[in-house]
């Protein structure tokens, strides 16, 4: 049973979340949000899928709702347009799809397909006029992506979420080696690698878009809002990682927070899973008092000007979606079917996934 109501923008929740993964400040304090036009997003992002062929036919069928990818996005940029809110979503089933075509041209030894596919997405991402009509399915659709999410914001916010997006891509690069070779990332040469893996200023950036408002850097940049957007994203990342810790163990991964304690730190799984929760934990405290800080300075730029009115709103809007972000990927990882490996056949290979190297036929 879904956590929250179709028909509702907030709900309680009825998932029996298991007591190894149970957040209850999360469950009490950061009430999870739906944006209204989550039924019809799930809907236009499935068909987006297979009109780009990004899944097979069948595998949407199957799994395309279960995943709940666009759930993700509905429960984190409330408020945005919906228009906006498709672009986003559509991004982010792209970019699963991505992370496991990645994963894939790990495990089957590709890569001369990866590399092919890295410099193809940085051109993309410069140029993605030009690449709508690529043959590899996953080129065309991230094109489709940047020409939409482009139209959002000026050029100085695209050069922006370029600019980071090249920096994903080459930490994929930087992982793709790692797991090739078997290195395990030391724990802060890990957390470094992850700020950009799990692409935390990627997510950050859209929340601008989401507010319709792109932020001066006096305000990115500015302490209180800072440390909250790096919060959020960093209580993502983590929180994935402890979820995704018996997955990635059965996987082969070295890319794992409570793996990196493992190798290097001499921790036990037991004492591992316990850090990593401890670091969960500290975070959404932390993230509690750069919210405050952050909502004074919203009052700040109140000023009585139009202009100081609209950049106020846009920083509530933002903080409040980096709250979101908490409640939403929370829940997300007990009711997506990315996460439920007891129910694969192959632990390590997920159903929904086409191990062929797609444009490279």
């Amino acid at each position: 049973m879904p956590a929250f109501s179709h028909s509702t923008t907030t709900a309680s929740t009825a998932i029996a979340v298991p007591p190894s993964l149970s957040l209850p400040v999360i469950e009490a304090a950061f009430p999870r949000r739906l944006h209204p036009y989550w039924p019809r997003l799930q809907e236009k992002t499935r068909v987006w899928l297979l009109e780009k062929r990004l899944m097979p036919a069948d595998k949407i069928r199957e799994y395309a709702d279960g995943l709940c990818y666009t759930d993700l996005m509905a429960g984190y940029y409330s408020g945005a347009p919906d228009e906006v809110l498709q672009a986003i979503a559509d991004y982010s089933a792209w970019f699963f799809v991505w992370d496991d075509r990645h994963d894939r041209d790990i495990v089957y030894g590709r890569p001369d397909a990866w590399r092919r596919l890295r410099f193809r997405l940085h051109a993309a991402l410069d140029s993605p006029r030009h690449h709508l009509l690529h043959p590899d399915p996953l080129v065309a659709g991230f094109a489709d992506c940047m020409m939409r999410i482009y139209s959002f914001l000026p050029a100085t916010w695209n050069a922006r979420f370029a600019r980071h997006f090249h920096a994903v891509i080459e930490a994929y690069d930087r992982e793709f080696r790692n797991r090739s070779e078997g290195n395990i990332p030391t724990v802060e040469e890990y957390l470094a690698l992850r700020r950009l893996t799990f692409a935390h200023w990627i997510w950050t950036d859209l929340l601008e878009a989401s507010a319709g408002c792109e932020l001066p850097d006096s305000i990115r940049k500015h302490p209180g809002y800072r440390r909250a957007a790096l919060l959020s994203q960093e209580f993502a990342a983590w929180y994935n990682d402890l979820c995704s810790l018996p997955k990635e163990i059965a996987g082969d991964e070295v890319h794992n927070l409570g793996i990196s304690l493992i190798k290097h730190e001499g921790l036990t799984l037991e004492d591992a899973v316990a850090e990593v929760r401890r670091r969960i934990e500290e975070c959404i405290a932390d993230f509690l008092v750069a919210e405050q800080g952050t909502l004074r300075l919203a009052d700040r730029l109140d000023d009585g000007t139009v202009r100081g009115m609209e950049l106020s709103a846009a920083v509530r809007s933002c903080l409040g979606n980096m709250r979101n972000w908490f409640s939403s990927v929370y829940w997300f990882h007990h009711e997506s079917g990315r996460y439920m490996v007891d129910s694969w056949d192959d632990r390590s290979t997920p159903p929904y996934v086409n191990n062929e190297a797609a444009g490279e036929k």
